[in-house]
């Protein structure tokens, strides 16, 4: 195999693999990303034997191959090469080594075996639509906070995406919780999504997922059957199997009845949080909400180290409350507004508090309140 490609194509593709592929691994082969060069193109695979990304680029290839290398040591003599470098990879087969230069820089690699190369099986998919980039993006970006990283509800550390029904409507949907607070996003649903089974994606592959999403005007290929989710670029392809196992019924847990209504100026509030939070002792970082008419008092009484008190001015006209949060929760509820107003409704200083963005129904947040 000999082959010549721009650094920058090279960065990007190698960037993607070099992060699917687990740092400890007791198989060595797992290190290692697969470079195969044909035609006018070359791609790179990786995989943890759970996600699998494939990354095409463009390149003039003299002679077509494949071989493994190490996917972490070829990213970084990618990286610290000079921008719009010319590089060559270059691999006889015979010797074991594959030859990196660019300019006056030249590195031999150690390879391993195509042959000992995993390639995940191909399944056969129940549903395939495709969704512009910016949709997937919103519906995953604004879910992924409330993932849960308890190991033991294994079920919960991921981003159930399934089709649902909103005042009528059919939906795709995805959703996030980790018992303490809820994130539900909703989107029109694409065509050819209607038949989509509901899967669990797990956390490392909404990360990954990412950053196919960074182009706006990309549109994405989306398969998805039982056991695994697929996504595609013309560029990129990532396939991840997904958590085996049952999302409990969330719907259960979104209040219905809770009619006190807070209106506030997300940016405000979030920045006045984190202030009152500074502080608060680490473990609990408990804040209290006091509402009044058009007022809200946030709180903080942390007896080994301070009390803090900040005033907003609000649209409230319910009667009085006093509720406490975690105030990381609180953030990062309120960093997910993209509109001027988040809305807070509100039952009683017991019950799960809902919020959304002004009028709008196609994100819902549901936080639990904690003593204070």
């Amino acid at each position: 195999m000999r082959l010549s490609i721009e650094r920058g194509a090279l960065l990007k593709a190698v960037a993607q693999a070099q992060s699917v592929v687990e740092r400890r691994n007791t198989i060595p082969i797992l290190a290692n990303v697969l470079i195969e060069a044909d035609g006018n193109s070359v791609q790179f695979r990786a995989t943890d034997l759970d996600i699998e990304v494939v990354d095409r680029a463009p390149a003039m290839v003299e002679r077509a191959g494949s071989t493994t290398v190490s996917a972490v040591t070829l990213h970084e003599i990618v990286r610290k090469l000079p921008d719009g470098a010319l590089v060559t990879l270059a691999d006889d087969g015979t010797a074991g080594r594959l030859a990196v230069s660019a300019g006056r820089s030249n590195f031999n690699l150690a390879t391993l075996p195509k042959e000992d190369f995993p390639v995940m099986a191909n399944s056969e998919y129940a549903a395939n639509f495709s969704a512009p980039a910016p949709v997937l993006r919103r519906l995953f970006d604004k879910s992924k906070f409330a993932i849960s990283t308890e190991e033991t509800r294994y079920y919960l550390n991921g981003v159930y995406f399934h089709v649902s029904d909103s005042d009528g409507a059919r939906v795709l949907r995805a959703v996030a919780t980790d018992g303490h607070r809820l994130a539900r996003i909703d989107a029109d649903l694409p065509e050819g999504a209607a038949g989509m089974p509901g899967v669990i994606v797990p956390r490392k592959t909404v990360g990954e997922l990412r950053k196919l999403l960074d182009d706006d005007e990309a549109t994405i290929a989306v398969s998805v059957s039982e056991t695994k989710i697929r996504f595609a670029t013309p560029g990129v392809t990532l396939t991840s199997k997904v958590i085996d196992g049952t999302f409990p019924d969330y719907s259960r847990v979104i209040p219905q009845g809770n009619t006190r209504r807070l209106e506030v100026d997300a940016k405000d509030f979030a920045a006045a949080v984190d202030r009152v939070a500074t502080v608060s002792s680490e473990r609990s970082r408990a804040v209290k909400l006091s509402l009044d008419e058009d007022r809200l008092i946030l709180s903080v009484n942390a007896p080994d180290s301070g009390a803090a008190e900040e005033e907003l001015a609000v649209a409230y006209a319910d009667e009085r409350l006093e509720i406490g949060f975690n105030a990381k929760y609180l953030l990062e509820i309120a960093s997910q507004v993209d509109r001027e107003n988040a809305v807070f409704l509100f039952n009683s200083a017991g019950d799960p508090t809902l919020m959304r963005e002004g009028n709008d129904t196609s994100a819902v947040y549901v936080v639990m309140p904690m003593r204070v």
